[in-house]
């Protein structure tokens, strides 16, 4: 029985122009214009020196605690990838920590997201690289495996299939199927165009409010 212990390589990757859009855009934007259907759970942390990123998804399944998949996929992965690790959302001992991600930045990875725990948060932030993950903790991981590379996997209560497109920043992470992703970014451009004259009214003082004062009136909202 080879389940849980079985890697294939991520052939299909979305296009590098399409992610360098993507990580123009904030999170929120993108998260709206695809209903909040595909924002990753509240929780997870920027720890990185980088703080908005976008890349495909390399996709890594690891034992609670345990980093040897981990460590196999920052050496398979491409530059400009974004590592997501479903580490089963445990708190309790750090996946990875200072040197994997020191050694995942010198080799170009755009970021790593982990449904899980990491350690050494200063020296993590020094990094030219963006990690995401729900918590912190000393406690270090065990390298005995089980563990899946290049598999669907779950991560911040969504589905994460390999080469899907991975969009992070300061707000968390929103993940868009690739064949999707095309037309969810153009559309949250969109959205991050009309957002941009909105503040512009808010800044002039001008922000139109009366379809507020309508909606509660169509709610049958007295006192208005």
């Amino acid at each position: 029985m080879t389940l849980g212990f079985r890697i294939r390589p991520v052939t299909s990757r979305v296009d590098p122009a399409l992610c360098a859009r993507a990580a123009a855009v904030p999170s929120a934007n993108i998260g709206d214009v695809v209903n909040r259907m595909q924002t990753m759970r509240g929780g997870f942390r920027a720890f990185g020196g980088r703080l908005a990123v976008a890349g495909p998804a390399f996709t890594v399944r690891a034992r609670s605690g345990d980093n040897l998949m981990l460590h196999r996929a920052i050496d398979m992965a491409q530059a400009g990838d974004v590592i997501v690790v479903d580490a089963g959302g445990d708190l309790d001992i750090a996946i990875t920590g200072e040197l994997m991600m020191g050694w995942a930045a010198r080799r170009g990875i755009a970021a790593v997201i982990v449904d899980g725990a990491v350690r050494d948060a200063a020296q993590l932030g020094e990094l030219p690289l963006g990690i995401w993950a729900r918590g912190i903790t000393p406690s270090g991981p065990y390298k005995d495996g089980p563990g899946e590379i290049g598999y669907p996997v779950a991560c911040g209560g969504q589905v994460v299939m390999p080469g899907d497109l991975i969009m992070a920043d300061e707000d968390g992470v929103v993940v868009l199927p690739a064949a999707d992703a095309a037309e969810a970014v153009a559309a949250a451009e969109g959205h991050q165009a009309k957002e941009a004259k909105a503040q512009q009214a808010i800044d002039r003082g001008t922000w139109e409010r009366e379809w507020v004062v309508a909606s509660l009136r169509a709610k049958g909202c007295g006192g208005v």
